[in-house]
This record gives structure tokens, sequence and C-alpha cells, in this order.
């Protein structure tokens, strides 16, 4: 006798990866049931400060782009990343980021030209949860559990079951879902249960995080130098980074501790080295909101997948946040499985396109942990110059030397058009390649491509409409003038797969081939001259994971 079952997906863990995927699976019409310890709306700590310009073009489409962008910073308040002798200290350089308030039209900045629908945005994670987390509570379909313990799971060739709790261990009971995502972090239950296990670097920095209160700290930086969100501050006393959260009184500081500071647990005095970063004395006066130690480090999991059970996020992989890349690589994980989950549970994918998700996202994961760590360590160890706060001509000099290296080692991490929009899926089951390679990326650059595994370079149509609206939850076919796809989009209509053509006329130089088609991620699946009805049945047996790949 089947059981019944309490949803279709089960998560574990309400931060922004779980949410997002419980709101993009009941997009799809997808019941979810969500497990989180902490209380509704309980703000988590801070931390990530960044939504990347791929997360906010998946936010546009879910319909909380606006929102989310109106939040945060207040929307004149600059985005620029600042380099200082000390947060009150003398400016070395500036990475010029644009408020909110200008996103769409300002063209100062390196992230400015980027072709996109969405650009970046700047809020820290203490303004983004709570809005994700009301979308959820409404979503159709989405139960939101919090204050509930998730204890073990278990799972057979139909389902997967969890046993949870309250908090205090009462209310014991079992719930049963088709799938399950393990988003609970680090510290990951769900990944510990599946016997998948963490490698890499376990220790590259240890930090001290602390974020503070105080109105009177604008007052004391240089009144004819704009606000930023991110100030680092370079003095032979102290390595900090200071992020604006509100704009008005709160920041988030770290310090950034040696070797040998680390190994000499407590040897480092938290007041002393906040005053260093801020360049400010004993008199002035702060309030510690909350603290947070922390180890830097880069980690990846050997495996993101055991039968039924996916693990996304922090569950995965863990590095050095440069870049803002471990939140959003996170919901870029789960979103690819979340597409590929709904092509299932919807009936028009077979199981096998789940494994793509590990196929497609492991790779990416561990080369950006590569990025990340790279440029953790090329900042570890900066060769300050021994005149670079003094009153001189020698010190004048030595800031301006010191402020173009610092700005030239950090414009790739604040404007990653790389780790945006240059990654590619080139060992997927689910994607049709051609004789094409890809061409590789950086953390600041890549070349726009149409090679399958790519994404689609972003484009508008000529009454101003942006392609990536017109994506359907399945695949979308870009024609060019005179191609013709009637034979992909009669198996299509045939399998249930939704589809739809795009007139590819103002498509920029990179579609070569008469039809290109995408997927909803923005990934190419295919490209060619045409397919007639026997090719169209072999790539949709492809692409939708029916058929080993080829």
């Amino acid at each position: 006798m089947t059981q019944e079952l309490d949803a279709d997906v089960l998560i574990i863990g309400a931060g922004p990866v779980g949410l997002v995927a419980a709101l993009d699976l009941s997009a799809r019409g997808v019941s979810v049931i969500v497990v989180e310890q902490r209380e509704y709306l309980e703000p988590p700590n801070v931390k990530c400060n960044h939504v990347a310009s791929r997360t906010m073009e998946a936010l546009r489409r879910l319909g909380l782009a606006a929102e989310v962008r109106a939040a945060g910073l207040p929307a004149d308040y600059p985005q620029d990343v600042a380099f200082r002798t000390a947060l009150t200290g003398r400016e070395l350089a500036r990475i010029p980021i644009p408020a909110s308030g200008e996103r769409y039209t300002s063209t100062i900045g390196p992230d400015t030209s980027w072709n996109t629908p969405e650009p970046p945005h700047r809020i820290n994670q203490t303004f983004l949860e709570p809005i994700l987390a009301r979308h959820a509570a409404d979503a159709p379909g989405v139960t939101l559990l919090n204050r509930t313990l998730f204890h073990t799971l278990s799972q057979d060739e139909e389902s997967v079951s969890i046993v949870v709790s309250d908090l205090d261990g009462a209310n014991e009971r079992t719930l049963r879902g088709r799938h399950l995502i393990g988003a609970d972090g680090g510290r990951s239950n769900v990944r510990k249960q599946i016997g998948a296990t963490l490698s890499g670097d376990p220790v590259l920095q240890h930090v001290q995080s602390t974020c503070i209160r105080s109105a009177d700290l604008y007052a004391r930086m240089t009144a004819d130098e704009p606000r930023a969100w991110g100030y680092y501050t370079f003095n032979a006393r102290r390595l900090g980074h200071v992020y604006a959260i509100d704009g008005r009184e709160t920041f988030l500081v770290h310090t950034y501790l040696s070797p040998d500071e680390a190994a000499a647990e407590g040897s480092v005095d938290r007041d002393a080295a906040i005053r260093a970063i801020l360049g400010v004395d004993e008199d002035f006066a702060y309030e510690a909101v909350s603290k947070e130690d922390w180890v830097a480090r880069r980690l990846l999991a050997d495996r993101f997948r055991d039968r039924r059970v996916f693990l996304a996020g922090d569950a995965t992989h863990l590095w050095v946040p440069f870049a803002g890349f471990g939140m959003n690589a996170g919901i870029a994980d789960v979103l690819n499985l979340t597409w590929a989950l709904g092509a299932h549970l919807n009936g028009w994918a077979d199981a096998g396109i789940l494994d793509a998700y590990e196929a497609e996202r492991r790779p990416i994961t561990e080369q950006v942990s590569h990025f990340a760590m790279n440029h953790q360590q090329k900042l570890a160890k900066p060769s300050l110059p021994d005149a670079l706060e003094d009153d001189t001509e020698e010190g004048a000099a030595a800031r301006a030397s010191f402020g173009a290296a610092v700005h030239a080692l950090n414009e790739p991490q604040f404007a990653a058009a790389g780790l945006n929009y240059g990654y590619v899926y080139d060992a997927s089951p689910i994607i049709d390649y051609d004789d094409e390679e890809a061409p590789g990326y950086s953390m600041g650059t890549y070349t726009p491509s149409t090679v399958p595994g790519c994404r689609a370079p972003h484009f508008r149509l000529a009454d101003g409409t942006s392609f990536y609206d017109l994506l359907t939850s399945g695949y979308t076919l870009v024609a060019r003038p005179g191609a013709d796809g009637a034979a992909l989009a009669a198996e299509a209509e045939r399998r249930g797969i939704p589809f739809a053509v795009v007139d590819g006329s103002t498509a920029p130089a990179e579609y070569r081939f008469p039809l290109t088609l995408v997927r909803q991620d923005q990934h190419v699946a295919w490209r060619g001259e045409g397919a007639d009805a026997a090719a169209s049945v072999e790539l949709w047996d492809l692409l939708r994971g029916a058929v080993a790949a080829r």
C-alpha cells in the first residue's frame, strides 16, 4: 500500500538557499515543506552582503527583484568600494558602483556596461532573508515549519521520510516527500546522514567579525569623500574590511588574523583591532551588536546527492566569501536542481534529468572555490609601503602606487563578470554538445558564447522586451529569420514540454546558428541548422534525461 505524501519536496534549512528553492518549486506547482530551527522572521547573522547579477535575474523571474533592490541601503547611497589607511583615514583608491536608485541608468563603474536586465545589488542578508521568508510563507503549496528540529532521514525507492520535533524534543513526528533538499549550512546534518564528506583546504585564515552600531562614525570620516558600501583598510597595525549595513549607523567589521595570532588563541584584543581598522581612539563609543569568530576555508563535498536526497549551498561547499559568491553559488545550485525536479515531477522529464545536477554544479563550485582561495591568498599578506600613512611627498606617492595595486587586484571580485556569466556546464548528460570548445573565463572576465553549456547572451527584442523575460519553464528556441523549428516545436508539444519560440532578429552575433535552444536557467542546451522529426525525437530524449548523453 502506497503511503500518503506530506509534500513533493522536503527542504531542510530556511536560509536564502532553502527559501529560494521553495519559491521556485512553488512557481512550478510543486508542494514543499521547509524545516527550520529559527523563529519565523528571526534575523539571521550579519553575513552575505551581495546579491549577484545572476541571482537578481532569477529573482526577477520570481517577481522579487524590484522589492529586493529597494531594500537595504538607502536608494541614494553609493555602493562603492573604498580602499583606505583606516575607515576614518586617507583614501587610497575607489571602485565606483552605482546606488540602487541609479542602477539601471548610471554608466559610471566597471559593471554598468554588463549585458543583463538585472545588475548586482549590495544588500545584507538581514534585509534579504525576511523578504524571501515572507514570500515563501505566502507561496502556494509551501509550508514553513519554524522552531522545528530535523533529526534523521530514511529513503526507499519511492520517497524520503524525515523525523522532526519541536525544539524541546516534544511532538516528534515523521514527514514524507518524494525528494529532499539539504540546505542546512556548513554543519549540514543532511550531508552527514548521507555519508558525504568535505575535503580541501580546512584553514586559510582566521577572522573576527563584529557587527557594531555607531551613529557618529560617518561624522568621523572625510567629509569631502562620498560614502561607500565596502571599505578595505590597510595599515601597519591591522588589516580589515568594513561593510555598511543600513547606511546610517550599523557596520560589519572583519578583523583578519595572522597565522601566529590565530595560533595564540585570545591574543588579539577585539576592541583594539576594531579601533585600528576604524582609525578611532579610546574616546570613540560604539555598541557591539553581535560577534562571530570563523575560519576561512576551501572545502567541497565529494558528492551532492544520494538517490532522492540532494545537497545545496554551504552543505556542499565552503570558501572565503570574497566576491559574495558563497550564497550566490548556493542559489545557483538550488535553482539548477529545482528546475530539474520540477521537470520530473511535472511529468515531462525522465528521472535521468536529476543526474545533471551534480554533473553540472560540482565542477563550477570547485572552480569558484579556487578563484576565492587564490584571491584570499593575494590579499592575506600585502606588502605595505613604510610611508603609507606619512604626510609627505613620499607618503603621497606610496598611497597612489599602493592604491592602484589594490584597485587592480580587487576590481575583478567586485565586478565579477566571469563568475556571473562565464561558467560553462561542459560535461552535462542533458546538453547536446557540438565540436566547438567553450571559451575560458576568469573571476572578472568572460567571452559571450552560444556554445552548448554556456549562458545564452542576453538581448532585447525590437520592442525592448528582455529575452530572459520570455524564457519558459522548459526550453525556448531562438530562431533567426527563415529558420525552421517546427519539428522541435511539434515534438515538444507532443511530450508536454514547456516550449516557446523567440524571434532572433535582434540577437547578437554570438547566435551564429539559425536555431539556439535555451533552458530556463539561461544555459544553451543545443544549437543547429535545424532538426527533422527523427532528430527532434532523439534530441528531446537526451534533453529530458531519457537517454544517455551522446
